[in-house]
């Protein structure tokens, strides 16, 4: 017998036989195979020796006395530990229906007796490969999984690491737009910096709470804070509702821009509607001696120059005489009062209500005509084209002109408008 010409698996074979002469001759060819071969010569033995040795093939008799083949067969495959085991029968039964149940049980493969020495070796190495081969594609499905598994778990982190940094831009970006103009943020965004831009028709407005030296003397600090909050996140929320800019607050004087970054060709009427939303919203607050606060408010409209300046703590801030008119138009004025310029007055005296004050001294600019805004005229609908809302009409009542001396302790005024205006 040639035993070369079988590719030779190393492996552990246990042969069941209760004939002595099949044990030591299927021994015999197995051995010279180059197989590790141990011996049963009935099924309880074989049971034992199979948990105690777990071989990698079983070679089994079917006619055996007190536990057939099928029998041992049946228990191997019923135990999770040794259901995996090839079993291949040998038998002198040659009827095909012993051959369907020695399948049925769990066998792989059947030998009929008498049994030749290359049949039986074929056979056996046929089923070690197959083994082999399922062994390795399970190996490799395990491997694949495994990866699977890992390509998964890095997938969940890198989509973590990316839901993060979105929340991180997310964050970054609404302090950006805590800070700056949301045009301002995107040119920002892409690189293209923030230069100067001049333009040519903006409208500013300065607010300024009265006496409140003396009111902050009197209260706590942290008191005094939350109060300042208060009032400044309620004209925050005007100046959303009509689409406006915030520039910054100075102290207790809070500045608002219409008209930039984003142009737009309403926006003297959407400061006007802000002003009188300012004078209602103040009237729901109270000093510590139960007074109601009272705001300043100037108003001035033309050309203003607007940026970011600095490398720290960037501020989008306006520059020109538009700028320091407005913040004039607000220190000179009285409690409680919007005082605007003959540039507003002109363009807003059809459809709102106006009372000439006179004129005033202006620091670097001489006498200037000034206006009391009062209220929208009862037939107006003028809307601004970010709340589509009509602005409730302020409490009409006397407004004062300006006699002589109070243009001349006007024309001394300019330590609280430096502080605010820019030069």
């Amino acid at each position: 017998m040639d035993s070369h010409q079988y590719h030779t698996i190393q492996a552990n074979i246990l042969v069941v036989d209760d004939k002595p002469d099949n044990v030591r001759l299927l021994s015999t060819i197995l051995t010279e195979q180059g197989y590790q071969v141990r011996k049963a010569l009935n099924g309880q033995r074989a049971i034992a020796t199979v948990q105690e040795f777990p071989p990698t093939l079983i070679l089994l008799d079917v006619m055996m006395p007190d536990m057939n083949g099928y029998e041992v067969c049946a228990k191997l495959k019923a135990s999770p530990k040794t259901s995996s085991i090839p079993v291949i029968f040998l038998s002198a039964l040659d009827d095909v229906l012993d051959k369907v149940k020695a399948f049925e049980v769990g066998g792989v493969d059947y030998i009929t007796k008498p049994f030749h020495g290359k049949e039986v070796l074929a056979r056996v190495a046929n089923q070690l490969t197959i083994q082999s081969q399922q062994q390795l594609l399970q190996e490799h499905t395990k491997q694949s999984q495994e990866l699977v598994e890992r390509l998964q778990n890095e997938i969940k982190e890198r989509q973590g690491v990316e839901l993060a940094l979105r929340l991180a831009q997310t964050k970054s970006d609404h302090l950006l737009l805590n800070i700056l103009p949301a045009a301002i943020v995107e040119n920002l965004k892409k690189g293209e910096g923030s230069p100067a831009q001049r333009f040519d028709s903006a409208t500013v407005l300065f607010a300024d709470i009265v006496d409140f030296t003396s009111i902050a003397a009197r209260m706590l600090p942290l008191e005094l804070v939350n109060v300042l909050n208060q009032i400044f996140s309620r004209f925050d929320q005007l100046t959303e509702k009509h689409g406006l800019e915030k520039i910054k607050t100075i102290g207790d004087a809070y500045m608002v821009a219409g008209g930039l970054p984003v142009p737009r060709a309403d926006h003297v009427e959407a400061i006007a509607n802000m002003a009188l939303d300012m004078q209602e919203a103040i009237a729901d607050f109270q000093t510590d001696r139960g007074e109601p606060f009272q705001i300043r408010i100037g108003i001035h409209t033309g050309p203003v120059v607007a940026g970011v300046i600095g490398t720290k703590k960037f501020i989008y801030d306006l520059w020109g005489d538009t700028v320091n008119v407005a913040s004039r138009m607000e220190c000179q004025g009285l409690p409680g009062y919007i005082q605007v310029t003959t540039a507003i007055y002109e363009l807003l005296k059809e459809r709102y209500l106006f009372e000439e004050r006179g004129a005033i001294a202006i620091k670097g600019k001489g006498e200037m005509i000034a206006y009391w805004l009062k209220a929208k005229k009862d037939n107006s609908a003028v809307e601004t084209d970010a709340c589509q809302t009509q602005s409730t009409p302020s409490e009409l009542r006397e407004y004062p002109n300006t006699p002589t001396s109070l243009r001349s302790r006007q024309s001394n005024l300019g330590t609280t408008d430096e502080r605010r205006a820019n030069p």
